[in-house]
């Protein structure tokens, strides 16, 4: 495969929520990092989040603040992070509006290194929605802000579409953060045309996919059994497949929803799009808890995360597994050093 050697520039890692898990397991990836083939990335945040943190979880680690050029030859024997915002207050599992500043700086500093060709990728260690938008962060997720960051620096208006990625599953909900309640009323056939069209070009430029193919859920039990069970099916996306098929892209639905994630299902599609977050989560979860990894498609530069949350229960403790974060490491550089086509 093209663009095996490994990148120069290291990869941009953002703290995410500090009384959360992310920071421990980026420790302990790094503490292994010479058996597992981590490649170096620069810690964005509050230095003493981590230096606390390695204290506490019993890694040997030394926290040295640095900057994205420096990264790199640091990382073989030290823990490097850029130092952005203040002092995070917030301890192990229980956070802190406080820190909501440093937790957003994080994430704008990454996208800023990365848009600057300082780092070849952002990877997001997991935030916490309440206190962000307590502390009056207007977004609803990651997603959303990433999205309007992008906008913002490249100018251009870009559409953030997420992709729960794992070897044996791929899955996109068309509507994302909003409540169970809201996904029918907010679910447009343009909506699942525009994600489509996202999810077949980037599936194709950055992961290599010749002719990707899309297998489109239905919203409602039975794909809503001939209008039976509900008439959105129908109404609104069997046409958005109708269009994506005019544009040439190889899109097959509405499917019942549960029956698209047995292994025979799945060899017949490279992704499935659904249309509402627990639709497209429950069966990536399932299937790959440990090694599933969030994409952010429809950027003009390659971000992925962990595919779990803060998992407060645990912070401090060191028991968590650190896999889906590897995977999200190694999938952002595998996918930031595919060349861009034309």
């Amino acid at each position: 495969m093209a663009g095996e050697d490994r990148p120069v520039r290291p990869l941009a890692l953002s703290m995410g929520e500090p009384a959360g898990i992310g920071p421990e397991l980026a420790l302990a990836l790094w503490a292994n990092r010479k058996t597992s083939g981590l490649l170096p990335f620069v810690a964005i945040g509050d230095p003493a989040v981590f230096a606390a943190r390695a204290r506490t979880i019993g890694i040997d680690a030394e926290i040295v603040e640095a900057d994205a050029e420096s990264a790199g030859p640091l990382f073989a024997e030290r823990f490097p992070v850029m130092a952005v915002g203040g002092r995070c207050r917030a301890e192990p599992g229980h956070p802190s509006t406080d820190d909501a500043e440093t937790v957003i700086g994080a994430i704008q500093t990454g996208v800023e290194l990365v848009h600057d060709g300082r780092c070849s990728a952002l990877v997001t260690l997991p935030i916490a929605k309440a206190p962000l938008v307590e502390a009056g962060f207007p977004f609803p997720g990651h997603t959303e802000y990433l999205g309007a960051l992008a906008e913002s620096l490249w100018g251009a208006p870009a559409r953030a579409v997420m992709l729960l990625w794992a070897e044996e599953i791929a899955v996109v909900p068309v509507t994302v953060h909003i409540p169970l309640r809201e996904a029918p009323i907010r679910l447009t056939e343009d909506d699942i045309v525009e994600t489509g069209r996202i999810v077949a070009r980037d599936l194709h430029r950055r992961f290599r996919i010749e002719s990707p193919r899309l297998a489109v859920a239905g919203l409602n039990p039975h794909a809503g059994e001939q209008g039976v069970l509900g008439r959105e099916d129908e109404e609104i996306v069997a046409p958005a497949v109708r269009r994506l098929k005019a544009d040439g892209i190889l899109a097959t639905g509405p499917h019942p929803a549960d029956t698209m994630f047995h292994a025979a299902a799945r060899a017949r599609y490279d992704v499935a799009l659904a249309m509402y977050h627990d639709q497209a989560l429950i069966p990536v979860k399932t299937l790959a808890f440990d090694r599933a990894v969030n994409v952010t498609l429809g950027l003009p530069f390659v971000r992925t995360s962990p595919d779990h949350g803060t998992a407060f229960d645990i912070a401090g403790t060191g028991s968590g597994d650190p896999a889906s974060l590897l995977a999200a490491l190694t999938l952002a550089a595998r996918l930031a050093r595919e060349p861009e086509l034309a």
